[in-house]
């Protein structure tokens, strides 16, 4: 379908939207502009780098959250508001098979796809994914509709209900905004790991890998042509960034 005349003006008017009309609580001094910034191209964000993440399911264990728990400190998660169940950017889901009877545990969060269906179809563009395959959310230009909620197949965003306390300056978080795994952006973008992984090899069973998936030298591409990688819902070519082992 051709774009309409009417495009620009709609796109001004859901943008208002975005402040005027969601209910957006962003605590004093807090600003997204590491975000939107990262989305306009004035950082070095490259295509040359796709940043993914690896997880070995034989070493994650049901009693290990490491991986959670770093999370939840890292952004701010924790213990905020009325709501008693805190938002979790990541979970553990517990797999079962029915003819062994075998259970694995594994993470599960944003799994930053190459196709994000998120993106395609938010209204204002406030869900978009950076040149280096990090999927993030402009709290300033999200209205909350919700729809990449029900379009993401992993269940892996979150809307936030109430006033929001406790924010970190790098990861600012919104009343009436959608929010997801951002692979501790903050921390890539330095050169450092995601709280996840740094965790999981300090405190957990060393399950995560983080990476370049198109460094061919990257530890994460060496163990993927050593032992292969599987996708979550791989029928569905979105081509997500984050592989699976022993799944």
């Amino acid at each position: 379908m051709n774009d309409c005349p009417t495009s620009s003006s709609r796109r001004q008017f859901l943008n208002a939207a975005s402040v005027l009309g969601a209910g957006i609580v962003i605590a004093p001094g807090i600003t997204l502009h590491g975000i939107s910034d990262a989305k306009a191209g004035t950082t070095a964000v490259t295509s040359k780098v796709r940043w993914g993440l690896l997880v070995d399911a034989n070493k994650c264990t049901v009693d290990c959250t490491a991986c959670v728990s770093a999370c939840k400190t890292e952004h701010g998660l924790e213990g905020h508001g009325r709501i008693k169940t805190d938002p979790q950017w990541i979970r553990k889901v517990e797999l079962r098979d029915k003819g062994s009877g075998r259970t694995q545990s594994l993470p599960v969060m944003c799994q930053h796809c190459d196709e994000p269906p998120c993106v395609d179809v938010c209204p204002t563009g406030a869900s978009f994914k950076r040149a280096d395959g990090i999927v993030l959310v402009d709290k300033h230009t999200c209205i909350g509709c919700r729809y990449c909620m029900m379009a993401c197949p992993y269940k892996a965003r979150s809307f936030v209900h109430e006033v929001t306390t406790g924010q970190k300056s790098y990861s600012p978080r919104g009343k009436g905004t959608v929010e997801s795994c951002t692979f501790c952006v903050h921390r890539v973008d330095a050169g450092r790991q995601p709280a996840c992984v740094e965790a999981c090899h300090k405190d957990g069973k060393g399950a995560m890998t983080f990476g370049d998936l198109k460094d061919p030298n990257s530890d994460i591409s060496k163990k993927l042509v050593a032992h292969g990688g599987v996708r979550i819902r791989g029928d569905l070519g979105l081509d997500p960034g984050v592989r699976y082992q022993g799944v």
